[in-house]
């Protein structure tokens, strides 16, 4: 039966577990890209309105699961960075989730455990919507479908001409029209109530 424990270890893990693994997940990127000599990189926690922006680190209003990272370039332009850059989410779950469980095994944490097992879940779990290679809803493939493709053909072959991860400089450009739209919006709004 499903009580009042669950529902606050639910928000635990929805609120406080979920959001670390992404961000942990999101920094792998940042990190491998920048051994590649990555330009203009941005972090990107959350979507809709921007609440704040401090250095790269880029807030949003709306719920963190739809995080991501961008960049404009990478110094280093080869297959095999592109693979590492791709395959770095994998590799910083896959070590953090086996790290833990490890611990675990071995007695540390135990206070916490059920914490931590929440943790090596969603480690898990985006290790496998990442490694195996299939395409989104939207059409855009997945970290294993992008590594996959560059290893076998060499480059991109999906219909999807978007690059694999967006710019940072076209991720602004469309939040600025967001922003433009939300408020024209906005006004139409204050217009008809004071009709």
């Amino acid at each position: 039966m499903f009580g009042i424990s669950n529902l606050v270890s639910l928000v635990m893990s929805a609120f406080i577990i979920l959001p670390i693994v992404i961000f942990l997940r999101e920094m792998s990127y940042l990190i491998v890209s920048w051994l590649f000599g990555v330009n203009n990189p941005r972090l990107t926690i959350g979507s809709g309105p921007r609440l704040f922006k401090i250095g790269i680190i880029d807030i949003r209003k709306y719920y963190h699961v739809y995080s991501w990272f961008s960049y404009d370039d990478l110094k280093t332009d080869s297959k095999l960075a592109y693979i590492l850059v791709y395959a770095s989410p994998i590799f910083i779950n896959l070590s953090i989730a086996l790290l833990i469980n490890f611990l675990l095994a071995n007695g540390w944490g135990e206070e916490y455990k059920t914490f931590w097992d929440r943790f090596i879940f969603y480690a898990f779990y985006f290790v496998l919507f990442d490694i195996v290679p299939m395409c989104t809803v939207n059409g855009k493939p997945n970290n294993g479908m992008i590594i996959y493709e560059l290893i076998r053909y060499g480059k991109r072959v999906d219909f999807n001409t978007e690059s694999f991860i967006p710019t940072t400089s076209e991720m602004e450009k469309q939040h600025k029209e967001y922003m433009k739209k939300i408020e024209e919006i906005k006004k139409e709004r204050e217009q008809e109530k004071n009709k």
